[in-house]
Formats: C-alpha cells, sequence, structure tokens
C-alpha cells in the first residue's frame, strides 16, 4: 500500500434543511387532513418541528365547529404567531376566513378544509423546500399522528345532511365519496405497516358511495361497489380491527351486523343519535329521525349480542320542553346504550337552530346535563359490572410503571374507557393480549394478563 498521503476533499456545507411546526386541532376527519398534508411536506424534504421556536413556520390545522374549538383555534394561531410569526391556517375555520384574519391580520395565508394543494403552494410561497430524494424517505403508510398501531382511515369528505344545528356542510362541502377501490388500497397499505386497528371516519359513513352512485371497482380481483356493506366486507379481509364511527340509522345498516357477529368487522357501532324525543329530533332536521330506531337496536343485539353501541347527545336544545327531556332520558334506560357523550347546546354561527324559539337557559342546561351524564354513568357501570371475570382480547396503547392500558373491541381510542392490565409483562404498545376481566368501576375494566401475541395473530 502506497504511504502517500491522501488528500481529501473538504465536504460542501449542507443547506439548511427547512422545518415546519404543525398544530392538529379538532375532529379525526381534520386528523386524517393533518396526516396528508404532513405526508407531503416530508415528501419534499421538508422537516417537521417539535416546538414552535425551531421551525421556521408554523400550519395551524383549525376546527370552527363550535364556538369553544374557535375560541380554541384563534387562541392557537395566537400562540403560534407570538412564538413563530410565521403562520399559515388551514381547516375548517379556514372556511371563514374573516374570523381569523380580523383578529389575527399577520397570518400569512388562509385555506379551508381539504385544501391540501393551496396549503402546500403557500409553504412553498414562504419557505421554499430543499428535497433530498435519498434522505427525505416518507413510509409507505405516509406520516401518521396516531401511534403506529392505529389509523383513522377517511372514506369520503363533506355531507348532504341539513342538521338545523350544524354548519359542517357550509364548511366541507356537499358529500364527496373516495372510490371503493382508492380506500381499500389505502387500507391495505396501512396493514401491511403494522396497523392493527383501522377506524372508519366520515362526516356520515352510512351515505357513502351514495354520491358517486356506488360506483363498482375491482380490488384483488374481486367486484366490489362503493357502499358500506362491500367496505366492511372488504375490510374484513384484511385481518385486522376495522371499527366504523359516524354511522347514521339507515335501514342497510342492518347487512352490516351479521359482518359484525362473524367478527369480520368489530361489533360496534358509533351511531350520533343526539336525542330521543321525536319531536326534538325533528326540530334538530335529523336523517332517519322517523326510524324506530329502539326496534333497530334491539334486533341488532339478536343478531350480535356483543355489540357495543356509543353515541353522543345534546340536551337544552332549543325548544326542549321538560317532557321531552324526560323522553330523551326514557329513551336512553331503554336503549342502555354502552358509551355515551354529551354536549349542552351551543349556538353556532350560521346554524338553522339559532332562529328557533324558546332557548333553553344555561342553569337548566347544566341541570339537565348532570342528570343525563348521571343516568347514563349509572348504565356503563352496571353494563361493563356484566363483564368482570370474562377473557378478552385486547389492544395494548402503552405501557409504564402502573402496568399497560389497552383497549378491548368495545373501546375506540380517546373517546371510550380502557383496559388496565396491572402488570404489563413484557408487553410494548402495539401488542395483543390475552387478559382476564378482574373488575370494572363507571367507565373502565381491570384486568390481569393471560398471555401476550405479540406479532401476527387475529383479533
Amino acid at each position: 500500500m502506497s504511504s502517500r498521503p491522501v488528500t481529501r476533499r473538504r465536504a460542501e456545507p449542507r443547506e439548511r434543511i427547512p422545518k415546519v411546526g404543525f398544530v392538529s386541532l379538532g375532529c379525526p376527519k381534520a386528523l386524517v387532513d393533518s396526516e396528508r398534508i404532513l405526508t407531503s411536506l416530508r415528501a419534499e424534504g421538508y422537516e417537521v418541528s417539535p416546538t414552535y421556536e425551531q421551525a421556521d413556520l408554523v400550519v395551524v390545522n383549525t376546527c370552527g365547529f363550535i364556538d369553544a374549538a374557535v375560541d380554541e383555534s384563534l387562541e392557537t394561531i395566537g400562540e403560534a404567531l407570538e412564538r413563530n410569526g410565521k403562520v399559515i391556517v388551514t381547516g375548517c375555520l379556514g372556511a371563514r376566513p374573516q374570523r381569523i384574519l380580523e383578529r389575527h391580520p399577520r397570518v400569512l395565508k388562509v385555506t379551508g378544509p381539504q385544501t391540501y394543494a393551496e396549503v402546500m403552494s403557500a409553504v412553498h410561497e414562504h419557505l421554499p423546500p430543499r428535497h433530498d430524494p435519498f434522505l427525505d424517505l416518507v413510509p409507505p403508510q405516509g406520516v401518521r399522528l396516531t401511534p403506529r398501531h392505529y389509523a383513522y382511515l377517511k372514506i369520503s369528505e363533506g355531507c348532504n345532511n341539513k342538521c338545523s344545528f350544524c354548519i359542517i356542510p357550509a364548511l366541507r362541502g356537499r358529500l364527496a365519496s373516495r372510490r371503493i377501490d382508492d380506500v381499500l388500497r389505502e387500507a391495505e397499505r396501512l396493514a401491511a405497516a403494522g396497523v392493527r386497528e383501522l377506524l372508519v371516519i366520515s362526516q356520515d359513513t352510512s351515505a357513502y358511495g351514495a354520491d358517486i352512485r356506488y360506483a363498482p371497482a375491482t380490488w384483488r380481483g374481486k367486484e366490489y361497489r362503493t357502499r358500506l356493506i362491500d367496505l366492511a366486507r372488504g375490510l374484513g379481509t384484511l385481518g385486522i380491527w376495522v371499527r366504523l364511527h359516524y354511522v347514521y340509522p339507515y335501514p342497510h345498516v342492518d347487512e352490516v351486523v351479521p359482518l359484525m357477529a362473524e367478527r369480520r368487522v368489530l361489533p360496534y357501532l358509533d351511531i350520533p343519535f343526539q336525542h330521543g324525543s321525536p319531536s326534538v329530533l325533528k326540530r334538530m332536521r335529523r336523517p332517519a329521525h322517523s326510524e324506530d330506531v329502539l326496534r333497530r337496536i334491539a334486533g341488532w343485539r339478536r343478531e350480535c349480542p356483543e355489540l357495543t353501541l356509543r353515541s353522543t347527545f345534546i340536551v337544552g336544545f332549543p325548544g326542549e320542553t321538560a317532557r321531552e327531556f324526560e323522553e330523551l332520558l326514557e329513551w336512553l334506560e331503554e336503549a342502555q346504550l354502552d358509551r355515551v357523550g354529551c354536549f349542552k347546546y351551543s349556538p353556532v354561527e350560521g346554524a338553522a337552530a339559532n332562529a328557533l324559539d324558546g332557548h333553553v337557559p344555561a342553569q337548566i342546561q347544566e341541570e339537565r346535563y348532570s342528570r343525563f351524564m348521571e343516568r347514563a354513568a349509572a348504565i356503563s357501570a352496571a353494563r361493563l359490572a356484566r363483564r368482570v371475570g370474562t377473557r378478552l382480547r385486547v389492544l395494548v396503547d402503552s405501557v409504564g410503571e402502573q402496568g399497560a392500558v389497552a383497549r378491548s373491541e368495545a373501546d375506540a381510542p380517546d373517546i371510550d374507557g380502557v383496559v388496565r392490565i396491572a402488570a404489563a409483562g413484557g408487553l410494548r404498545p402495539g401488542d395483543w393480549a390475552d387478559v382476564e376481566v378482574t373488575a370494572s368501576d363507571t367507565y373502565d375494566l381491570f384486568a390481569r394478563l393471560e398471555a401476550a401475541a405479540v406479532a401476527t395473530s387475529r383479533k
């Protein structure tokens, strides 16, 4: 070997990688929008900054559904401006740019929901990309804001309903369904990347495909139509948990329940009933308000006894009488829903319900809210108590010194209860675990570990 010294070429200084801060507010549908934007940013070589101060600019994905969400969005924009100074705003509140610009005229750009190209264009204008195709690799499932083991799967945008308390159609437009082959291919990529649970979301999952006349498509060599039952059948072949959210109780939902009994999809329905009084539901202009829902629920439970039902309700809607509220409590008692959330009615700018007579005073709203939640909590506690002594397959979300926190088929992340496992026994997030339920409280189960299945086993 020659002893001649080697002359090394001085490395050229690398151009600084642009960094974008990102704040995602609102519902899971907005979270999916954020994931798509973040995937585009990463694909173009941007880094995502964990702090305002380290970012070159900040994107805030806002919520604008109710007044509290609007306030949170405006406060977050203000915080980003104060701590960074360069802010792009998108999301539902962006559909009403005057609300943002009146309070924060210094924002660089305001776009509405689902305007991914406009957001990227604004980022390009104020922070040009530096793309290195060898370093800026994006995982096949894209950038996710959820843990690796579960993901939201958005099947459509917008909504055709005209609920009097809601302005979502004005913010997000009319129903626009994705073709079923596009949805199933995304689900397939997520499953291949290690996702163990898919949470199907939209504004109205039951209406999926109606706007494109249930268009036919081929996936894995089989014919499917763009409709709820075919979506459930297709997703049910992936060998992972599939959970259905925002399902309105239209008659064709009955077709999906047998698939739940077979565990092709999880025996879980998230149905926003909103009230139990027919007269209130009529004033709310709720779709399917004339359906005999209690009879339908009884039929679903005969078909699939393990079915979990969750819902949300509004108390204090304009004109709600004491008798109508009692009807709601009676309905809840008969329905015996497993998971329940409740909101006190609050006016939303642009909603038709604002013009209704008989707005309920705040004190009465609070009293009704307390009575409703007390009744719902008692039902929840009683239903969970029946599960003590049973064995469950659960999905582990987190592990700490106190044990593991997991979820059963009956528990959607962030909105439902959990299963607390006393000793983690080597578990990691994303593992399956077989447990025996030892105790329960109002919303959660407590269990001991029987065995863990870490790899690819089905539910």
